[in-house]
């Protein structure tokens, strides 16, 4: 559990992966960022305004800029699946190399909502934790899943299985990436980690039913509403196999 201070290990994997530490210098620019702890708050709660207003609000609006949504529930899902994807591949990334996970609390990470995919976030101190799933899920699921969800479902409507299952893709998704990677790399028992932790992580009561997993393939029970963006289609682990036609608004979970 021995946890370097700059977290050397995840730049290789890409940039889901890596985390800006004090160790590597940039904290100075993440100054003035919320916290993620901020962000999961009602407007303005706990401190002055933030320069972007309600950071969480505007993160979503500018998902939905960019992907020409016709609804803010897609600019929702899709922020609130892009920073799951971020926590996952940190958390798993870490216990898969290190076999140890900093904490990743919320008020120790600030966040640049105005940033480009993927989310940047900067880890104010790094403190090792174990890196057995019931840490890992208290960590990812318990610290900022449901926090993030209850936040974004008090600001608009968007269905809570939807994010469940947004939650249940991207930690599906973090699994591929670092079989990739261990594969290109001739490292088997990062993989065999990866995956052992995975389908432990995907029996948490937060995930467990969002979808199903068989071998390195994860179907999903509900869908992120990517298909409603212009030219958005549908996802590899989609729960349709075709774009709904019949009604403005699918079923999202």
């Amino acid at each position: 559990m021995n946890l370097d201070p700059g977290l050397g290990a995840l730049r290789p994997l890409g940039g889901f992966f890596a985390l800006h530490t004090p160790a590597d210098g940039s904290a100075g620019p993440a100054d003035g960022l919320p916290t993620l702890a901020a962000a999961y708050g009602a407007p303005h709660e706990g401190g002055p305004p933030q320069p972007h207003g309600d950071p969480l609000t505007f993160r979503v609006r500018k998902v939905v800029r960019a992907l020409r949504a016709p609804e803010d529930r897609v600019g929702a899902s899709v922020a609130q699946q892009g920073l799951a994807a971020r926590l996952w591949s940190v958390a798993l990334g870490c216990a898969v190399l290190y076999g140890g996970v900093p904490d990743l609390a919320p008020e120790l990470l600030r966040w640049d909502p105005d940033g480009a995919a993927p989310d940047d976030l900067w880890l104010t101190r790094v403190r090792p934790l174990p890196a057995d799933a019931a840490t890992v899920a208290r960590v990812v699921v318990d610290g900022h899943l449901e926090p993030l969800g209850a936040a974004l479902r008090a600001r608009g409507p968007v269905a809570a299985g939807l994010l469940r299952g947004n939650a249940g893709s991207a930690l599906a998704a973090t699994a591929r990436l670092l079989e990739q990677w261990a594969r290109a790399n001739g490292r088997p028992e990062v993989d065999a980690r990866a995956r052992a932790l995975t389908a432990e992580l995907l029996t948490h009561p937060y995930l467990e039913g969002a979808g199903v997993l068989t071998g390195a393939h994860y179907r999903r029970r509900s869908c992120c509403l990517y298909y409603r963006a212009p030219g958005g289609g549908l996802c590899g682990d989609c729960c349709f196999t075709r774009p709904p036609r019949s009604s403005p608004r699918a079923p999202s979970g």
